[in-house]
């Protein structure tokens, strides 16, 4: 089904991996929102809120400032998408080379929200900590801690 949560959720993700705003915008509700652990890491780091509310908000994020940040090698690896109604659970590891040149990996759980076929809100979750000594901790050429393995 084309219009089921899942595959509405797996196209907004091809979606916001593009980092085209037309593309992005196109899979989110005006009035959706993005929600993060507060003072996350990147957050912190870019200067941004950690609860992003609108459309526009969540484009300019996923458009200028992710790609800014996370500068290259952006991988993402999907454990699961488990889907319960409007509701879908993602799993992933992220692996990227931030723009210092240092390299991050952090597990993610995302909670997206679905309402009238596209992303009404999204709660993320990670390791705040790890997240954290990977992009503020240590020198340049710091070793990223290794990612556990998939269950």
């Amino acid at each position: 089904m084309p219009n089921d949560s899942r595959t509405i959720v797996r196209n907004a993700w091809k979606a916001f991996a593009s980092h085209d705003s037309g593309r992005i915008a196109a899979v989110l509700t005006e009035d959706a929102e993005w929600l993060a652990p507060e003072g996350n890491a990147t957050a912190v780091a870019l200067g941004i809120p950690s609860h992003l509310v609108g459309r526009e908000a969540i484009v300019r994020f996923l458009a200028e400032d992710f790609p800014r940040f996370f500068a290259r090698d952006v991988e993402v690896v999907f454990h699961g998408f488990h889907a319960d109604g409007d509701r879908v659970t993602v799993e992933e590891t992220m692996t990227a080379t931030l723009a210092d040149g240092n390299r991050y990996v952090n597990d993610y759980c995302f909670v997206f929200e679905v309402r009238d076929g596209l992303v009404h809100r999204v709660r993320e979750y990670m390791d705040t900590a790890r997240g954290h000594r990977m992009i503020f901790g240590g020198g340049p050429g710091r070793p990223a801690e290794p990612s556990p393995p998939a269950r």
